[in-house]
């Protein structure tokens, strides 16, 4: 007996020892838990190990026993059985206050937010060459953006380093809408759309009723055996042909050819040079002409394609004087004859419905045509589109959505009649980014 005691108290010592020296508890089982040396009934910090729920009993207000009791289960405490409480509400913390906010915030936030398009890009710089011509014996400066034939558009395209459309239905325009040019084929070199002397105009916006950006294409040819000179004036080179000096030739090509500088003015200057997609559509198309470095800077205004694409496009003339003027452009009265022609292709813009950075305050504009499109035409005949509830307006973007709104009721379109006239304007579509 006395050697098994000595037994039993070396292991027990043994025991102590392994516990003091590796911090391991010794583990019982209570109702079912393992509590690490002291009954659960005797929650304590021995029992600072136990979890409760997401938690160490120890961290858990009331102990062990009231986590029970949250969760809906009786706990014996001795003798006596403990119903459930309900579970100790965590207190919520109070809300910072808000920061105040300006009238202008307010507003916005009240705002449908649908009923504002912010474009990216919606407005961007366009640099342009410019060229030098005549007008009875004074320059002209002009640009040249679009040409009815396709081997004219390389041509020039390749001389001036900046791309001009092809845009076949100018062919179509009528006499009444082309101003006469003269373009020399050979003789003294110079800045002409072929090398040569500067074109002769023979009008300018300083005549309204004969002006026209759209010129017919009327080639001189230097006779063999004539020495060349400059010819700055349609007198003189009537004078030159009489006298058999030159050949005249008309040919059926149309080019774009707005003119920049003339004679007796120019195109407005926009006096707000900051430019960003909220600049707003009117006061001047242009943000600085440099005849030294002969480029002219425009607008370029975001719009769509007939597909949704992507376009960008310039305003120079516009007919009538009304709307011109709004724009900031050149009035031109001879191209109202394109109205019922097939020089000219339709653009739908928005009389209301989503505030955006369309020429009358809403969203940008959708073109029946786009570059690179066999009926494309920098001369526009202008629709209105108007939402019947303008606060459900939508964004569109083709000509498919306006065809569908239409057709079910939401949207009516109809052509403009500003100062109850015809409307065209000469937008070409450019490339700002060439």
């Amino acid at each position: 007996m006395i050697k098994i005691t000595k037994n039993i108290l070396i292991f027990l010592t043994l025991g102590i020892l392994l516990v003091s020296i590796t911090g391991l508890p010794i583990i019982q089982e209570t109702d079912g838990l393992k509590s690490q040396g002291t009954p659960i009934a005797k929650y304590g910090s021995a029992n600072k190990l136990v979890v409760c729920g997401d938690r160490l009993c120890s961290e858990y207000p009331g102990g062990y026993e009231q986590f029970k009791r949250d969760q809906g289960e009786s706990v014996k405490i001795g003798t006596k059985a403990v119903e459930p409480t309900a579970p100790t509400p965590v207190p919520t913390p109070a809300p910072e206050p808000e920061p105040e906010t300006t009238v202008e915030e307010q507003v916005e936030e009240i705002a449908d937010p649908g009923s504002v398009l912010r474009l990216s890009r919606a407005n961007v710089p366009a640099m342009i060459p410019m060229h030098q011509g005549f007008y009875n014996g004074e320059s002209v400066y002009y640009i040249i953006t679009d040409s009815s034939d396709p081997a004219h558009a390389e041509v020039i395209t390749e001389n001036q380093g900046w791309r001009v459309e092809v845009a076949p239905l100018l062919a179509n325009a009528p006499a009444e809408a082309l101003s006469k040019t003269y373009m020399f084929k050979n003789g003294i070199s110079g800045d002409g759309v072929h090398g040569f002397q500067g074109e002769v105009f023979t009008s300018t916006p300083a005549q309204p009723e004969d002006y026209s950006a759209l010129t017919s294409h009327v080639h001189v040819t230097w006779n063999d055996g004539v020495e060349s000179r400059i010819l700055d004036s349609g007198e003189m080179i009537m004078a030159a042909a009489d006298a058999g000096d030159i050949t005249l030739a008309e040919l059926p090509v149309v080019l774009n050819m707005p003119q920049i500088v003339w004679p007796e003015g120019q195109m407005m200057v926009k006096e707000d040079k900051t430019l960003t997609d909220e600049t707003p559509y009117g006061g001047g198309q242009i943000l600085d002409i440099d005849t030294d470095g002969m480029i002219v800077t425009f607008i370029a205004h975001r719009g769509w394609g007939p597909d949704g694409r992507t376009i960008y496009y310039i305003v120079t003339d516009a007919t009538p004087s009304g709307p011109a003027s709004m724009m900031g452009v050149t009035p031109v009265s001879s191209t109202a004859s394109l109205i019922a022609n097939a020089a000219a292709v339709d653009l739908f813009q928005f009389r209301n419905g989503l505030t955006g950075s369309g020429p009358l305050g809403f969203q940008a504009g959708i073109a029946a045509s786009g570059p690179g499109d066999a009926n494309y035409s920098p001369m526009w005949r202008i629709f209105m589109i108007g939402w019947e509830d303008p606060a459900s307006a939508l964004l569109l973007e083709t000509i498919d959505d306006i065809n569908a709104f239409k057709e079910d009721g939401l949207i009516n379109v109809n052509i403009a009649r500003p100062m109850d006239s015809d409307h065209i304007v000469n937008c070409p579509f450019i490339d700002p980014f060439q």
